[in-house]
């Protein structure tokens, strides 16, 4: 009876639990996603010192190194504390960005571009203690709450691109009508990482179906759950027993091994993606048609793209869960190098538009495919170790992938 009782408890809530996920996945990266967004106004601000690609390069290093301590000491770490410090972070960085717009008038030079880079920065370890506190937690829960998170991601990527299509068709024709609509942006944002702290604090812990898993994790040894469980008024018990299920866990380097294709896998998948994205397709695709809309419709594609890939996994027959099959697409993604290459030397707009989207819908599907896939079959303290394990090895290939995206402009007259 007492299992009987829990179904309709444990079950309530569950579509909520995934709306939340889902504005907290948006949380995590429209901060971020405001940066190669407002491109083009950093472009014409700071042009000299390629902002698309050096405020990416500032970004993964804080990022990485971040993450890299925070999944070593994640058994330790209080994972409620861990998350709202990197959304409170991002809210402050995110509106410190908006003021020093303000306070500089909108003016270039070397003061304000370091000033941005600081902020970067702190976007850099606000995005580690999210990502990876949040998808280790989602890790012991539904498979469909790591799926909504990624997809509010790619939302966060959609949704930058949107709204900064159109706050620059309603300043484009306005004095000074660039800096305008991204004053409009960056405040739009702001507002975003500020409901994300509120619903992370007081909605989500107390969800029936949150509390079920999270009471479920601490049955089984994990400590990183007992701030929200407090929270949603449950007591956790520390006795001898649940110390000895802490220790009978796999380590860190036990887990990484065992799921050291996965790994591999999200490295190698954002070694490419970020290899292109968004340097590339902000100076090397030349000029077109479309003209300053060109590069602002390229991340738009990606963007909607990526979203939309990331629901694709939710139909059964069409999720990739062979560890050999999923290697295997990863690797034969590389073949968009040669081709972004000698597209955007002989091909026309459509061509390159077409490349971007397959690049957003491949980096979305595989993406959740190996979240959702990696985690089954371990208990809740090695999910939640393993979800950290997976996001350190995501943000090493973006690092790897911003760093490579340089090479890119060699041989460009005005490239270093």
């Amino acid at each position: 009876m007492a299992v009987e009782s829990e179904i309709p408890a444990r079950l309530e809530g569950k579509f909520k639990a995934m709306a939340v996920c889902w504005v907290l996945g948006l949380g995590s990266l429209v901060a971020w996603n405001s940066m190669p967004t407002i491109g083009d106004y950093y472009t014409n601000l700071f042009k000299k010192y390629h902002p698309t690609r050096s405020l990416t390069l500032v970004y993964q290093p804080f990022a990485l190194i971040t993450i890299a301590i925070l999944a070593y000491n994640e058994s330790k770490v209080n994972t409620r504390q861990r998350n709202l410090a990197g959304y409170i972070l991002f809210f402050a960085s995110t509106l410190a960005l908006l003021l020093l717009d303000l306070g500089t008038s909108g003016k270039g030079g070397i003061g304000p571009f370091l000033g941005i880079c600081a902020i970067i920065a702190c976007f850099g370890v606000a995005d580690a203690h999210i990502q990876g506190g949040i998808v280790g937690d989602l890790s012991f829960m539904c498979p469909e709450f790591i799926q909504s998170f990624l997809a509010g991601l790619a939302a966060a990527g959609a949704l930058t691109s949107a709204l900064r299509l159109l706050t620059k068709a309603a300043f484009e024709k306005s004095h000074d009508g660039l800096r305008k609509g991204v004053i409009l942006f960056l405040a739009i944002c702001t507002f975003f990482e500020f409901l994300c702290v509120l619903l992370y604090a007081y909605f989500f812990p107390k969800l029936p179906i949150v509390k079920y898993f999270r009471a479920k994790a601490a049955s089984e040894g994990s400590k990183t759950v007992s701030a929200d469980l407090a929270a949603a008024g449950i007591q956790t018990k520390s006795d001898q027993a649940e110390e000895a299920k802490q220790l009978e866990r796999l380590s860190t380097k036990q887990l990484f091994f065992q799921n050291i294709d996965y790994a591999l896998d999200l490295f190698l998948i954002y070694v490419l993606t970020f290899s292109i994205f968004p340097g590339f397709l902000y100076e090397n695709t030349g000029e077109h048609k479309l003209g300053a809309w060109y590069a602002l419709v390229l991340i738009a594609s990606y963007n909607a793209w990526d979203l939309i890939s990331r629901y694709i996994p939710l139909v059964d027959c069409l999720k990739l869960e062979s560890r050999k099959w999923l290697m295997i697409v990863i690797l034969s993604r590389f073949l968009l190098v040669p081709a972004f290459y000698f597209t955007a030397k002989y091909g026309d707009q459509g061509w390159m538009i077409m490349l971007t989207s397959f690049l957003g819908l491949t980096n979305g599907y595989l993406t959740v495919c190996v979240f959702t896939v990696a985690p089954k079959g371990y208990k809740g303290p090695e999910q939640n170790a393993l979800g950290n394990i997976l996001v350190l090895c995501l943000m090493g290939g973006k690092f790897a992938g911003v760093a490579l995206d340089w090479l890119w402009l060699i041989g460009k007259k005005e490239g270093f």
